[in-house]
């Protein structure tokens, strides 16, 4: 890696302290050439991704879902921004699709590469229990809260474990909120990198 600035979004020593992207994703990253915000945003919600799949386990250990599967959907879900450079600053959905045929160009399985094209796209009824763990960290990670996003999270727990709907609300309330607690420092981590490498 000659970039210094990609390096350091993807792996380096940073505040608040963030668990480095996977070698597989830091990888394609630089092979992609990708903007170090961007690397720095994928960062942050992987790590995000880390915490709620963690919860998830030590909270529901009978709900099913595939960690590696939502912590690499987490990494990747915006790398369509490396095509669409100005959804990196500005509104769009066009990385969505473009994101998912990258992964998919680059011999990532359409049961990953589709994290891409589902995190913005939480109603559709196919859309599972990990899309919308990806599409929950990819909100919360700068503390935005999205009601109908997090109601079904709600409802995918209570129908797995038989509680009251109430019961798991106030559980999912309680972590959203420590984690959304460290926002200001993920997004001043975010905002340290250039938009172009």
């Amino acid at each position: 890696m000659t970039n210094t600035h990609l390096s350091r979004a993807m792996s380096g020593t940073v505040s608040p302290p963030l668990l480095p992207l996977p070698d597989r994703v830091a990888e394609l990253l630089s092979e992609l050439g990708s903007p170090p915000r961007l690397a720095a945003h994928l960062r942050a919600v992987h790590d995000v991704a880390h915490q709620l799949v963690d919860w998830v386990e030590q909270r529901y250990p009978a709900v099913v879902f595939d960690r590696e599967a939502v912590l690499f959907g987490a990494a990747t879900h915006d790398v369509g921004k490396t095509v669409h450079l100005a959804e990196l600053s500005g509104p769009g959905s066009a990385h969505e699709e473009a994101g998912q045929a990258l992964l998919l160009g680059h011999s990532i399985s359409p049961e990953l590469a589709r994290f891409a094209a589902t995190h913005a796209s939480w109603v559709d009824v196919r859309v599972g229990l990990d899309d919308l763990l990806v599409s929950l960290a990819d909100k919360i990670w700068k503390n935005k809260r999205v009601p109908d996003l997090e109601d079904l999270v709600v409802a995918r727990l209570a129908e797995a474990t038989g509680r009251a709907a109430w019961e798991e609300f106030i559980a999912l309330d309680g972590v959203l909120a420590d984690i959304g607690d460290a926002a200001g420092e993920r997004l001043a981590f975010q905002a340290s990198f250039p938009i172009y490498a």
